[in-house]
């Protein structure tokens, strides 16, 4: 396989593993956003949320809240952002489902999650709610 997610897990490219279990495996990102920036994935190949199993979620996600403990815990970042990426569009640049944990702290520089709040259309909302709903298995 190509994804190089893939090839960190099993080892054929180096990288500085800080958790793994039977489902899971984080690393530190050799790009950082800020240091301690961590990338959590599941063992099991899915390129984004909507192949992924459910069971892998939720240990993605159950190694996510156990890992961003440990950041807040060794580094006292002032926040973290967590964030899940899904498609080219929304900036996904390696097909392989990941959470990235980025520690923050006053002044450094990062502008992710700082957009301007605009009121929507209330009943435009209401609709997409309700298509949304219907949608639910």
């Amino acid at each position: 396989m190509d994804c190089i997610f893939c090839k960190i897990i099993s080892n054929e490219i180096p990288s500085v593993k800080v958790y793994e279990d039977d489902r899971v495996f984080a690393f530190l990102d050799i790009n950082p956003l800020n240091e301690g920036h961590l990338l959590v994935i599941p063992k099991a190949h899915a390129a984004t949320i909507h192949e992924i199993t459910e069971a892998d979620f939720m240990a993605v996600a159950a190694a996510t809240h156990k890992l961003s403990a440990a950041v807040k815990k060794a580094l006292n970042p002032e926040g973290i952002n967590l964030m899940q990426l899904n498609g080219e569009v929304a900036n996904q640049v390696v097909p392989h489902l990941h959470v990235h944990i980025v520690p923050r702290w006053s002044g450094d520089g990062l502008t992710i999650c700082k957009w301007k709040l605009v009121a929507g259309d209330m009943e435009k909302i209401q609709a997409i709610g309700e298509q949304i709903k219907e949608a639910i298995e």
